[in-house]
């Protein structure tokens, strides 16, 4: 990860290039460029110029290497990645998301130091519809092994049954040969089977008696499997589940799994498309706490971090290709390579996902209008049957918005190769001229811009006409599960129109939690849902932000807005009322919850969305807002539902059957206690929120006591009184400074930001920032300290021993 020097491409100076600095991965070279009109990627990216960038390193290799396989893995690498050698072109690979290997073997000099060379290309705009990032944004590894070697991604191992526990395992080599197998439980080793290897392959079943089974939603200790071959050795973690699916529904081990999911973006936030471990554990976490149990990977197949932490936090993904096939939706996107590629792309991704057990489905792509033509029909089919042929144990799926289909075919509003080839080409016409005009809306802006005005109805509603039955039926006939996009009226029609259809809600509002719920319940072929989206993203900006104008100074989603604004967890990991409903809606918490809508702004307009179905945080501390009428949000599964403050009841109200009670009451600072009660009056829980005291100070919040070293570090900035209690209204611009570490990442939740997040300032966003550092791999001791010119504040940390398990 480091020894690596990176510079951008085109910037020269006195004719010399731009110097080279040294940089540590993974890193997003994208998240330090200028957000400004030039960019051609515009809404799409946050504003954000895109540029070419190089990034070198020296690889000493010692003479008695001579002889050792050398290959290097590539697990991301934004995009069109040409990986040099020594001056040789070794390997080039356009998509962005996939990982890849490229053999040294007779590109490297053995006794002698080796130039590796990477270029990764980003200003070949627009190429995304969300925040790319750019640059090695993923791990790299070098993989060493003999000349006969253990292949990489060479192990594979699949439950045949439980009860006990079968397993096949299959090991792929370069070389034949005899060779051990050892499943191992931590460093105890269970046993040992040993087998000859023939054609470079060998195939083994065992049994494992006493297996503890891998379950999600729990947290999972997995098995190791070790293979021994030729001097080589080489090892993968898997547990031991089953997996099927058909007219009893969606089963792990036998029993049903209804997904309660949600959709998430590649990106972590403030730090960019950045893959650190810790911080896709964190989404993972942050995903699980609010009740969700799988995450759709949209629109892109996720790292192997995050697939790790779903494997021990026992969370379920859907791992998704594509976000386009034949048809452009930006001009530079991956239409151009798919044709060429599509099945090394898939091959590399069953490769990274088989021995996962979190990773449940495949999907081929997200609302890809080629669903409702003849070739784009044929297409889906040749898809799930290759993913068969890589993968048999998991379905395949492709989330297609069926309005988008029916309305793509009538022509309105629709992706076309002409419609982008001219946006591009006007695009690049005005950054000539110094400045930049929106384009004419199309495709899924088109529809986010329809949505935000009509609601959320406008799709689901649209998804009901018949001719949208027509222009998806065929593309769902050629997969095992089909994945409907914003089409929640259609599941009971056509659960009884197709007998043999299996559905999933690959892409919902969060507005139809309830109405999901209701109708799973009975209805196994109904697998799940996922929403959109989980967790806040950038790019995309504004898609779902409720934004007044003390914190936008326009609606206008141009450069200072930066991200979609359309998490039920915010940008820096807070949950909002939303996430709280759908705890409640789902069973996962017992309620009643409450949260408050900004009783500042009550009645206020504010930006247009249909992703957010409300905008109201979990307080009650609205300091000078005192008789300004407040509007109160309890979820709860009750007959009644009571709201008292300061010990006096002010309001009762019999509980809405979608388990959102709404209450407007004048705002008064003390104790609001929201009380769910049966139809008899017997109280079945509360929830209470307290208001923040007159004081205020800023505290620094470590997420967890200490990071590892040359581990991260999430510390919260918060505007408080001395309990504790976050101040929503309070706000101010905080300077941070680190010792014993780096500072990776600073910012808010606001979708609106000037600054970035690659400063060392930042605004609050009702009353919170957050911090993100990276202790020194041989600090003793890390120290984050935060002022505002009136408070300050500052939290030190020992990094701990072991990784933190977060």
């Amino acid at each position: 990860m480091t020894n690596w020097t990176f510079r951008r491409l085109g910037e020269e100076q006195a004719g010399e290039r731009a110097p080279a600095v040294p940089v540590t991965l993974p890193h997003d070279a994208m998240l330090d460029e200028p957000r400004t009109l030039l960019s051609a990627g515009g809404v799409n990216t946050g504003w954000y110029e895109g540029r070419d960038y190089e990034y070198t390193r020296i690889l000493p290799l010692p003479a008695e290497a001579e002889g050792k396989s050398l290959i290097l893995e590539f697990e991301g690498v934004y995009h069109n990645a040409e990986v040099w050698v020594n001056g040789r072109q070794a390997a080039f690979r356009p998509y962005g998301y996939t990982n890849f290997c490229v053999d040294l073997e007779g590109l490297v000099r053995f006794g002698q130091d080796n130039e590796l060379r990477v270029i990764a290309r980003n200003a070949d705009q627009p190429n995304s519809r969300w925040y790319s990032g750019a640059g090695i944004y993923r791990p790299v590894t070098l993989w060493v092994g003999g000349a006969q070697h253990i292949l990489p991604a060479g192990l594979r191992v699949r439950t045949l049954a439980i009860g006990p526990a079968r397993l096949e395992i299959d090991l792929f080599t370069r070389g034949d040969g005899p060779a051990e197998i050892d499943i191992l439980d931590g460093e105890t080793c269970l046993q040992t089977v040993r087998g000859e290897v023939t054609g470079g392959r060998l195939t083994l079943q065992t049994t494992l008696p006493d297996a503890r089974l891998w379950t999600p939603g729990q947290a999972n200790r997995l098995y190791t499997c070790r293979a021994r071959f030729a001097g080589d050795e080489a090892a993968a973690d898997f547990g031991v589940r089953t997996l099927d699916w058909g007219p009893q529904g969606l089963r792990i081990n036998g029993q049903r799994v209804i997904l309660r999911g949600a959709c998430i973006h590649h990106d972590n936030g403030i730090l960019g498309a950045c893959a650190y471990p810790e911080a896709e554990a964190r989404k993972v976490r942050l995903m699980a706490e609010n009740g969700y149990n799988a995450l759709r990977s949209a629109h892109n197949p996720c790292s192997r971090a995050l697939l790790d932490a779903c494997d021990r936090q026992g969370m379920l993904v859907m791992d998704e290709y594509v976000d386009a096939w034949y048809i452009h939706k930006t001009q530079y996107d991956y239409v151009n390579y798919l044709s060429e590629w599509w099945r090394q792309d898939l091959q590399d991704m069953v490769d990274k996902d088989y021995n996962h057990p979190s990773v449940i489905l495949y999907s081929t792509g997200n609302e890809v209008s080629e669903t409702a033509q003849p070739r784009g029909i044929a297409f889906t089919g040749e898809m799930t049957r290759y993913l068969h042929s890589l993968d048999a144990t998991r379905p395949v799926t492709c989330g297609v918005n069926i309005f988008f289909n029916f309305l793509s075919a009538a022509g309105f509003g629709v992706y076309n190769d002409e419609k982008a080839r001219k946006e591009a080409e006007q695009a690049e016409r005005l950054r000539r001229e110094g400045k930049l005009v929106r384009q004419k809306a199309v495709g899924s802006e088109f529809f986010n811009n329809l949505a935000g005005l009509l609601g959320d109805n406008a799709m689901k509603v649209g998804a009901t006409l018949y001719p949208c039955d027509l222009k998806t039926r065929d593309a769902f006939a050629n997969m095992d599960v089909a994945g409907y996009n914003y089409g929640i009226y259609r599941y009971g029609h056509d659960l009884k129109k197709y007998p043999d259809r299996l559905i999933l809600g690959t892409e919902t509002f969060c507005r139809d939690a309830w109405r999901f719920w209701e109708q799973v319940q009975d209805e196994p072929r109904l697998l799940g849902d996922f929403v959109w989206s989980g967790m806040d993203y950038l790019g995309e900006v504004g898609v779902g932000a409720w934004e007044y104008r003390d914190y936008a100074p326009d609606f206008s989603h141009g450069p200072g807005w930066v991200t979609a604004g359309s998490g039920r967890v915010d940008l820096t990991g807070s949950p909002l009322g939303e996430a709280l409903y759908t705890r409640v809606v789902f069973g996962q918490a017992n309620g009643p919850l409450m949260a408050v809508c900004p009783v500042n702004h009550t009645d206020d307009r504010h930006s247009p969305s249909a992703w957010k179905m409300s905008n109201a945080l979990p307080s009650w501390s609205w300091n000078g807002c005192e008789d300004r009428p407040a509007r109160v949000e309890v979820y709860a599964r009750a007959a009644w539902v009571e709201l008292w403050l300061n010990g006096e009841r002010i309001a009762r109200r019999r509980a809405s059957r979608t388990c959102r009670t709404l209450f407007r009451v004048k705002y008064r600072p003390g104790t609001l206690v929201a009380v769910s009660r049966n139809e008899a009056g017997r109280e079945l829980g509360r929830c209470t929120l307290r208001s923040a005291g007159s004081d205020t100070c800023l505290q620094a919040v470590p997420e967890q006591a200490a990071p590892a070293p040359g581990g991260l570090w999430y510390v919260r900035l918060r505007y408080t009184d001395h309990a504790g209690l976050v101040k929503p209204l309070e706000r101010g611009v905080i300077q941070v400074e680190v010792q014993g570490g780096s500072l990776l990442g600073l910012g808010s939740a606001c979708p609106y930001s000037e600054r970035g997040y690659r400063g060392r300032e930042t605004d609050t966003y009702y009353g919170e920032a957050l911090a993100i550092v990276r202790a020194d791999p041989e600090a003793d001791c890390v120290t984050l300290t935060a002022r505002d010119g009136r408070y300050s504040t500052s939290v030190t940390a020992r990094p701990a021993a072991e990784r933190s398990s977060q």
